[in-house]
């Protein structure tokens, strides 16, 4: 039966964090706020909490859900050969709305899906996201809705739509000012000859260009080089 926590009360709030913890032991899936949407969060080296969340979701292994980590620090231990420009983004932008595919460590015992030896890894400026991804270290996270659904906004929404497959739902509020457009987090290719947008979101390209002037665009050719 899943159980749904209160973030905003303080009591709730320790309790929350203590089932949640719980459930992602014992390689189950949770809910919980970020800075964008809700997402549905498992234990990125389980993989039979990663399994479990995409059945959740109603999604392949050919689509793997990124990692969220606590700190910009933890990127070495994931990713290898990382980009200077691809730091520039980090140290600009973390914790917040950008997400960097980069090359996976080799080594790591874990199971995304079909990576193709990527990951894609993230810091969310969200309190509660943050507290509990510094306990229980990476976590695979997806949004929290099933494949084709709008995201969730609020924990209803989630609720609503992967109901018992979820153990812990925590209720952290609305994501968003009334009226205002909530946007997924842009994600960046780190892995190419040059860093690309492959998917638009809370940071614009102008922000991102201020950091890193030669960045493409979402579906923009890389300049010729010459012969």
């Amino acid at each position: 039966m899943s159980t749904t926590f209160s973030v905003s009360n303080e009591q709730e709030h320790a309790d929350g964090i203590a089932a949640a913890k719980a459930a992602l032991a014992d390689k189950r899936c949770i809910v919980l706020p970020t800075d964008t949407v809700y997402g549905i969060g498992a234990d990125a080296f389980s993989a039979q909490g990663v399994a479990m969340l995409l059945a959740a979701k109603g999604r392949s292994r050919t689509m793997p859900p990124p990692v969220l980590i606590a700190q910009t620090a933890t990127m070495d231990g994931l990713a290898r050969d990382i980009p200077d420009e691809a730091r520039k983004l980090a140290e600009a932008f973390w914790p917040g709305g950008l997400t960097l595919i980069l090359h996976a460590q080799p080594s790591l015992t874990w199971d995304l899906g079909e990576t193709r030896g990527t990951v894609a890894l993230r810091v969310p400026n969200d309190d509660t996201a943050l507290e509990l991804l510094g306990q229980t270290g990476p976590l695979a996270v997806s949004s929290a809705n099933r494949t084709g659904n709008a995201a969730a906004l609020d924990v209803e929404q989630a609720i609503a739509q992967l109901g018992e497959s979820v153990d812990v739902y925590l209720d952290g509020g609305p994501r968003g000012a009334a009226g205002e457009e909530v946007l997924p987090s842009t994600i960046i290719d780190c892995t190419g000859a040059h860093l690309q947008v492959v998917r638009s979101g809370a940071i614009s390209i102008e922000e991102l260009r201020v950091v890193v002037p030669g960045i493409l665009d979402l579906g923009q050719d890389a300049p010729e080089t010459g012969a």
